[in-house]
């Protein structure tokens, strides 16, 4: 997966082309990025504003975010969206 321009003739990029029906993980850059990486992380950022933080509810939260966090720099999501939430904003710092 390629950050840099692409041929702009070439099909827009579908989900199947990522990751094929049946396939759960892929290698990107070295690093697995297992399906479903990125909904999870949407997933604890948001429940991560209920919690109350030192909960241990908090800390599996957040730890789950930080493992999480270099699929999302490899797949490139970070070079196009950015956090609303300072606490995310945070947890992807810390680990960059």
């Amino acid at each position: 997966m390629s950050h840099s321009s692409s041929n702009p003739h070439q099909p827009a990029v579908r989900p199947e082309d990522v990751l094929p029906e049946g396939i759960d993980s892929t290698a990107i850059n070295g690093l697995t990025v297992r399906k479903g990486s990125v909904a999870a992380f949407v997933a604890n950022a948001l429940r991560l504003e209920d919690l109350t933080e030192g909960t241990p509810e908090h800390a599996a939260v957040v730890t789950q975010m930080r493992e999480l966090a270099p699929a999302l720099r490899t797949i490139g999501l970070l070079d196009v969206f950015r956090p609303r939430s300072p606490a995310v904003e945070r947890i992807l710092t810390e680990v960059a």
